[in-house]
């Protein structure tokens, strides 16, 4: 019988594309030869029962969900029964080498599926820590994934959307808000909707020529959704914000109107220099230029582009008009490190939106997987015994 594992039942799972099975001929021509051709000899010579023991060599959030959605319809195709010991279920902590699962199935159906497998699980395990770290860094702000732009294919994207809805879930119950959505339609039903997330990019606003018209047109065709503006196309952020508040005062009153900073690190928001950065910061959060900062960390405080003096310049100058109502949306950038100097001035930023910091730097992203027993007989090459499962049953013994 195959097994569902609990901590596997993430939103969207059942609609995602990775879960599709793909035809034999398919799995044969994507997965690495050696294991098509142990495949050959293992039915020639008789098939067995093994376990397979999954792990990664670094830290990571568990997500095996695509993974092990994929893997059920491909055994269901292959009408050949499996089980699953999830060792970590969806959103726990594992440790560099620990083992996240193991699967027992016949070696025959499994053996060629290691490569695929792999390529489920390892990158997406990666990409939710990285989602995590940069939600609870900043508790209070909502995230969307604005990453499909950075990935290299929709698959790639699919895993990675998922990966930040586990991060994000795992950091909401470490009391961030964490992710709230992603920008497009495909696979927002991971964070609990249907629809993606954005309004704008800066081509309409060289479209209609002006950052107000582009906000006219795009409320006519939408005038249920809430307008988010892209307020430097022109570099005049605060010039076209307040600009734009004054065309939509009942939108701006009713919380229904952000402005989107997404200032180039190449100048300064509108008004600011260095001096006035650092004079801003010095107004609103003086103990986070009271420390030791790094090249990189000063920048993201009082620098060019999305800084958090930026972020401050712009709340006080809608709060200074009248339009206390009016949201921030940050984009640019945000990594851990940007997430934390922003935590530590205070920046009154509603929603960032994140695009290559998820997928970014595949270094240790990579699973791994071993066979650790064979008809019940358990074996592992040498330098392998800590992913026995009777090594597993001491060390909890230990622990406890």
């Amino acid at each position: 019988m195959t097994q569902s594992p609990k901590g596997t039942d993430a939103p969207g799972l059942k609609t995602a594309y990775t879960a599709t099975p793909l035809p034999d001929a398919t799995i044969h021509a994507r997965t690495d030869s050696y294991f098509n051709r142990t495949r050959e000899i293992v039915s020639h010579f008789g098939d067995c029962q093994v376990t397979y023991a999954f792990f990664i060599r670094r830290p990571v959030i568990s997500a095996p969900g695509l993974m092990l959605e994929w893997l059920k319809n491909v055994m269901a195709e292959r009408n050949s029964p499996y089980t699953v010991d999830l060792v970590h279920p969806e959103g726990d902590w594992v440790g560099a080498g620990e083992p996240l699962m193991y699967i027992t199935g016949s070696f025959t159906h499994l053996a060629d599926l290691e490569t695929l497998l792999l390529q489920k699980l390892g990158s997406p395990c990666v990409a939710a820590h990285r989602a995590y770290q940069i939600a609870i860094s900043l508790p209070d702000t909502r995230f969307l994934a604005m990453d499909a732009r950075h990935c290299a294919g929709f698959e790639m994207q699919e895993l990675m959307a998922y990966a930040a809805s586990v991060g994000g879930r795992t950091a909401q119950r470490d009391g961030a808000i964490g992710f709230v959505g992603t920008a497009n339609d495909a696979v927002a039903p991971f964070f609990g909707t249907q629809d993606g997330a954005g309004t704008m990019p800066h081509a309409l606003i060289g479209y209609a020529g002006s950052t107000v018209r582009a906000a006219e047109m795009f409320h006519e065709m939408y005038p249920e959704a809430t307008l988010v503006v892209l307020v430097d196309y022109f570099g005049q952020e605060i010039t076209d914000a307040l600009a734009v508040c004054r065309r939509f005062p009942e939108l701006a009153a009713e919380g229904r109107l952000a402005m989107r900073l997404d200032t180039h690190g190449g100048r300064f928001l509108e008004g600011l220099n260095p001096q006035l950065s650092y004079a801003v910061l010095d107004r609103h959060a003086p103990e986070s230029l009271r420390r030791y900062r790094s090249d990189s960390e000063l920048r993201y405080l009082i620098g060019t582009g999305v800084s958090a003096a930026a972020v401050w310049r712009m709340r006080d100058a809608l709060d200074e008009a009248g339009f206390p109502q009016v949201k921030i949306i940050a984009s640019s950038g945000f990594g851990v490190t940007k997430c934390a100097c922003m935590a530590d001035a205070r920046a009154p930023i509603d929603i960032v939106g994140t695009g290559s910091f998820i997928p970014d730097r595949w270094n240790e992203t990579y699973a791994t997987a071993d066979i650790v027993s064979y008809n019940g007989v358990e074996r592992v090459k040498i330098g392998r015994e800590f992913l026995l499962p009777s090594s597993q049953k001491i060390q909890k013994g230990k622990e406890a």
